[in-house]
């Protein structure tokens, strides 16, 4: 049943609404999801409470995909706006719902889909590749979109003489570039987190811990990207940890996904690296953080915030949010 939200919450992009005392808030939201048929869907990014209580965690490729075969009604979206996005545009006829409009990212802000569409019209002849960090009307001038966990193998697909367009994270275009000899044209756009990463404190975690393994995702700088011992998606880093026999993970990416590191390796130690403008031991994404438990219930209860794409531009961003599904099942990412 629909409820009236209140003009202050649509204010506040969120419902402010006090729960019940005594209530047990991840048992009544499991309640919640069987009662609607609803799926919540958290990145690994976002706080371990929410993370325990998902039907799914993991990163935007997998986010995609799930949301794509979903057989739920009602999507809840633990992650940040981009990826609530892309999922009302995989799934129209669902509703989608995001516990906190707030929840931006300083990627997708940093490419203005006007700014960019002049960008790709200053680049005749070339294929636009946008990373998934993107609003809608920016994947909407997209010929293909990728993450970080596909980059590398989408970009290879294409013909070699074929000039391309990456946007927006200029980090991620510069490492593609670098590892596969192509000469892409990139966006000069960045991670507010990844950006942050002080290399001076890398090393010095690196001289104390003498036997660990760096982990650094892909839209980290340059100077922090040599010093990795591997490079990749937070899946593919939770994947290395899993795997390896070291003992001991330096981690250079969102704190947030420590959680899953050490529930699937409670033996490991994992350390976060700190950012250049340190006041704690990690680095966190301000926006992923606006996800709580209660909110996460009151959406559940009032069915709000929704999230919506307009019909045009969701027709034209489908097809490069396809097309990257597509090229990853192919090659069976």
């Amino acid at each position: 049943m629909s409820t009236k939200i209140k003009s202050s919450w649509k204010k506040l992009g969120y419902i402010d609404e006090p729960v019940p005392e005594g209530i047990d808030l991840k048992a009544e939201i499991r309640r919640l999801c069987q009662e609607k048929n609803a799926i919540i869907l958290a990145h690994y990014y976002t706080d371990g409470a929410l993370q325990d209580i998902a039907d799914f965690v993991g990163d935007s490729l997998a986010l995609a995909q799930q949301a794509a075969k979903t057989k739920a009604d009602i999507i809840v979206m633990c992650g940040v706006h981009f990826m609530a996005e892309t999922n009302k545009i995989l799934c129209p006829d669902k509703l989608v719902l995001i516990p906190d409009l707030n929840a931006s990212c300083s990627l997708a802000e940093s490419c203005p889909a006007e700014e960019f569409e002049a960008f790709v019209k200053a680049h005749p002849g070339h294929k636009v590749i946008s990373y998934v960090n993107t609003s809608a009307s920016t994947k909407a001038l997209t010929d293909v979109v990728v993450t970080s966990g596909n980059a590398q193998q989408i970009v290879e697909s294409f013909p070699k003489e074929q000039p391309l367009i990456f946007g927006p994270d200029k980090n991620l275009g510069s490492y593609i570039n670098a590892i596969t000899g192509r000469q892409m044209v990139l966006w000069d756009g960045a991670c507010h987190v990844h950006e942050r990463f002080s290399v001076e404190k890398l090393i010095e975690l690196k001289r104390e811990h003498p036997q660990a393994k760096v982990l650094v995702h892909p839209e980290c700088r340059g100077a922090i990207v040599k010093l990795a011992d591997v490079v990749g998606s937070t899946a593919k880093l939770l994947k290395f940890a899993q795997q390896s026999d070291d003992q001991t993970f330096l981690v250079v990416t969102e704190s947030g996904i420590l959680h899953q590191m050490q529930k699937s390796c409670p033996s490991k130690t994992f350390i976060p690296v700190p950012p250049d403008d340190a006041t704690c031991a990690c680095n966190e994404c301000s926006f992923m953080k606006l996800m709580s438990l209660q909110k996460v219930y009151n959406t559940l209860c009032y069915e709000w915030p929704s999230v919506n794409v307009p019909a045009d531009i969701a027709k034209r961003a489908v097809k490069s949010i396809d097309r990257m599904l597509e090229i990853s099942e192919k090659l069976g990412l």
